[in-house]
């Protein structure tokens, strides 16, 4: 732990030090090996009292840690989920699990990190090498809201109309694959929009629907990470998506994650809807670089951040236009408006709570021509709603 502890400080050398003195030229000694799983348990449950999840964790660890550090931090959530009844584990918990294949493969007659170190290929210094740098990070981790309850805490969800419509879900992720497919931007947004209009239409009929029932659905949260480069403008971009489907995000820069406040089906469309998203803006930006008259500007650094945000700007703007066509055009839209405020006060109280400090912050554009490239490429999308669904 202290060496661990060093390494956060700054000192690069403190793990392979501490390994070597730990273990020298020796094999791995029961106490080490017991240590470090021990160690590894010990911080993982402050990091999971802060509010990390299981994929948080994994999320981090890719981008700091070698894959080495990734898999020994796998075993380490695995060992602690071990002793507590599925039935009190939340869902999101049991997903992000299944995601990770956090599973206790070891033996438990001997120590995990003599096995560990066998399946990883690792000598007994790279092994203890590994668990100090993953140590470390594990104690970089701030504290975050906790969105999700601690194992052994949750208590099973009644079934209720409020559960998302998997027919919905899944004809928008066949829309949203078609997208990301095609060859062709203007099919690919065209579907892009198909599955922002199937989600809002589901969305109107649910609120409606909650209108009229006593146990409305209550806000829930999610983390939304975003890869390098231009983080900021991909920001951007979940940020628009989730005020079109009525939520509220914000943007932890130093890390690199969203976290997005509403009803759990909205939460299902933003995170479809934006990771499809991101990858046909990114997709349309590199081909503004390929065409035939590309010059070394539609290249830079700064004019594909600019493409990013003005994409990201437009995109927010025709979605907009789109929710307001949809709404006019139902048939109960007298009635939707004051529906739709009251979920949204629920949505932003819920913010609230979770995030009493949140500021807005600006984003620069500094490149004219990539932003009207990503507005023009936006413009394309065509994004209104024609038809009802089930039409």
């Amino acid at each position: 732990m202290v060496a661990a502890a060093e390494l956060v400080q700054g000192r690069k050398n403190a793990a392979g030090r501490c390994a070597i003195d730990l273990v020298g030229r020796d094999p791995l000694r029961r106490e080490v090996e017991h240590g470090a799983l021990m160690a590894g348990q010990y911080v993982i449950l402050r990091v999971f009292q802060n509010g990390w999840l299981p994929g948080d964790v994994h999320q981090a660890a890719l981008r700091n840690v070698d894959e080495f550090a990734v898999a020994f931090l796998t075993d380490v959530i695995a060992s602690y989920v071990q002793p507590f009844a599925a039935t009190s584990i939340d869902e999101t918990w049991r997903a992000q699990l299944n995601e990770l294949e956090a599973t206790v493969w070891w033996s438990e007659s001997e120590p995990h990190l003599g096995q560990y170190a066998a399946k990883q290929l690792l000598t007994p210094v790279e092994a203890v090498t590994t668990v100090i740098e993953a140590l470390a990070l594990l104690i970089r981790l701030p504290q975050l809201e906790l969105i999700r309850p601690l194992p052994g805490t949750a208590r099973p969800r009644a079934a209720t109309h409020h559960a998302v419509d998997e027919k919905v879900l899944s004809r928008v992720r066949g829309l949203l694959a078609k997208a990301e497919s095609t060859s062709f931007p203007e099919e690919a947004e065209a579907l892009s929009a198909k599955a922002q209009e199937l989600m809002t239409k589901y969305a109107l009929d649910r609120v409606l629907i909650d209108a009229d029932t006593s146990v409305p659905d209550l806000p829930g949260a999610r983390r939304i990470w975003l890869d390098t480069p231009y983080v900021d403008a991909k920001a951007l971009l979940v940020d628009v998506v989730s005020t079109a489907n009525r939520c509220r995000a914000i943007f932890a820069s130093a890390w690199g994650f969203m976290t997005v406040v509403g009803d759990e089906s909205d939460l299902d469309a933003v995170e479809l809807l934006t990771t499809s998203l991101l990858v046909q803006a990114t997709r349309a930006m590199i081909a503004t670089g390929n065409q035939r008259a590309r010059t070394a500007d539609s290249r830079s650094r700064s004019y594909r951040k600019s493409f990013l945000i003005a994409y990201a700007t437009r995109i927010g703007e025709r979605l907009a236009e789109a929710n307001t066509t949809t709404i006019a055009e139902s048939p109960d839209s007298a009635r939707l408006l004051p529906v739709l405020a009251s979920h949204q006060l629920k949505v932003d109280e819920a913010f609230d709570t979770l995030f009493p400090q949140a500021r807005n912050r600006s984003i620069s554009i500094a490149n004219a021509n990539g932003w009207d490239a990503g507005r023009a490429a936006a413009d394309r999308a065509h994004l209104q709603a024609r038809r009802a669904v089930g039409k």
